[in-house]
């Protein structure tokens, strides 16, 4: 943060309006646990990884489609979308799910 006397930039003004906003409408905030840190860490490694390994296959199945019809092509391009998606949504569901413990 920067210091009482210096000017504060813009990402600081509207933080602390954020704050000040959460703290009007009763959000709290809690720091996580080095256990909670751990496990984020860990539910992001695994999501990551699933994520390259689809991202693989999809490399490999776009080579293989070389002049294949532009309809199979899409069709395939979807279906990588989706299953990026569903993966990263997992993943966001358990870390929010880590977060709002009760410990």
């Amino acid at each position: 943060m920067a210091d009482e006397g210096a000017p504060k930039s813009a990402c600081e003004l509207a933080m602390e309006r954020l704050r000040k906003k959460d703290a009007e409408e009763g959000v709290t905030t809690r720091k996580l646990t080095d256990e909670e840190k751990a496990a984020i860490a860990e539910v992001r490694s695994l999501y990551d990884s699933k994520i390259a390994e689809q991202e693989i296959l999809h490399q490999a199945a776009m080579r293989q489609m070389w002049g294949a019809d532009p309809a199979e092509v899409a069709e395939v391009d979807r279906r990588f979308r989706r299953e990026k998606e569903r993966l990263a949504s997992e993943r966001d569901a358990k870390v929010e799910k880590i977060r709002r413990a009760d410990r």
